[in-house]
């Protein structure tokens, strides 16, 4: 059988030489390959003015999709370019075909001042109360009466607090080395002074009354004391935790934002009910440190720092909002169902 099929497929020769073609499949004739169309390539104009006084600075002619990098009077980090004077700044990753504007595209140009890296302000901050809390603990001297230098208080509660506190900023440093990854590289100058008077003048303040020779325990004693910790070990634990769960959420060198959402720990099971957890943590580590020392500076500082921990975590949570229509409506910024 195989045989015969060959043999039809095979010319054969005629009585008189000739060859005859026997009828077969239709061979299938070449294609000439299709000629790759090109992409028109489309280049910008952009415009730079001084965002203050509407100067022209410089001008570029055929830009790309990508806004080149350039240098007007200062360093990269210094820089702000914005669509608006008084807008937003535009991030590194923006293109300009994806930016509302035209071929002809004006931008604005902002000094934001000299500026200094998050991890150097982070570290200095988180660094002074630490040393200055231990100062006073010592009781070294020029703080209180000559009597009392390097003396120790005979209240375990003045231990316990000093402990409590060292262990806070502490952790604030390696977490600072190890763990945070910041979308920002730098910030002004003028935030390391800002905020180190904010640090380091309430932990002077702080620690002060709490190490001073005629310091009182707490008024229920041992049970408040111990209730204190408590509050302020299981706390530290939450804030750590979170702190971890966002760390995972932006793979390293990246810029990449996400919805946090809980993990296997239980304590970012908070996650379904509040924006900004590692603020409701942190005000829970100072309420209970409040408890503990029965000081009035330490209350201050805690609602000093709630103030400032409720405008960030509003700020946050209206910005998950506005990046993500599908983030939770149930949440709240810091406080469960209240604020």
């Amino acid at each position: 059988m195989d045989t015969l099929a060959l043999e039809a497929t095979q010319p054969k020769k005629a009585q008189n030489g000739a060859l005859v073609l026997l009828p077969g499949p239709p061979i299938p004739a070449k294609r000439k390959p299709a000629k790759k169309t090109k992409k028109a390539v489309v280049f910008f104009e952009v415009e730079i003015l001084d965002a203050k006084t509407k100067d022209k600075l410089c001008f570029l002619d055929k830009v790309g999709k990508i806004l080149p990098s350039f240098s007007l009077y200062w360093y990269p980090a210094r820089q702000s370019i914005r669509l608006d004077p008084k807008g937003k700044s535009l991030k590194d990753e923006d293109v300009l075909q994806h930016l509302p504007v035209g071929t002809t595209a004006t931008f604005y140009f902002r000094d934001l001042g000299a500026q200094i890296s998050w991890v150097t302000v982070f570290l200095t901050e988180y660094a002074g109360p630490l040393l200055i809390y231990l100062m006073f603990y010592f009781r070294v001297p020029f703080i209180y009466a000559p009597k009392y230098d390097f003396t120790t208080s005979k209240h375990w509660v003045v231990h316990l607090a000093c402990m409590c506190h060292s262990f806070h900023y502490v952790k604030r440093l390696l977490e600072t080395l190890f763990v945070h990854r910041f979308s920002h590289g730098t910030m002004p100058l003028r935030n390391i002074f800002k905020n180190c008077t904010y640090y380091w003048g309430f932990a002077a303040w702080m620690a002060y009354y709490i190490n001073h020779p005629l310091y009182t325990p707490p008024t229920y004693g041992e049970q408040q004391i111990r209730l204190a910790l408590t509050v302020f070990l299981f706390c530290q634990i939450g804030n750590f935790s979170i702190h971890i769960a966002l760390r995972n959420l932006r793979p390293p060198g990246s810029k990449t934002r996400k919805i946090p959402y809980p993990t296997k720990n239980p304590f970012t099971w908070i996650f379904l009910l509040v924006s900004c957890p590692n603020y409701t943590y942190e005000l829970g580590s100072w309420l209970g440190f409040t408890l503990m020392t029965q000081c009035l500076p330490v209350a201050a500082f805690t609602l000093v720092g709630f103030i400032q921990m409720t405008v960030w975590a509003k700020g946050k949570h209206r910005s998950y909002l506005k990046e993500f229509r599908d983030y939770p409506t149930l949440r709240s910024p810091i406080l469960p169902f209240i604020l």
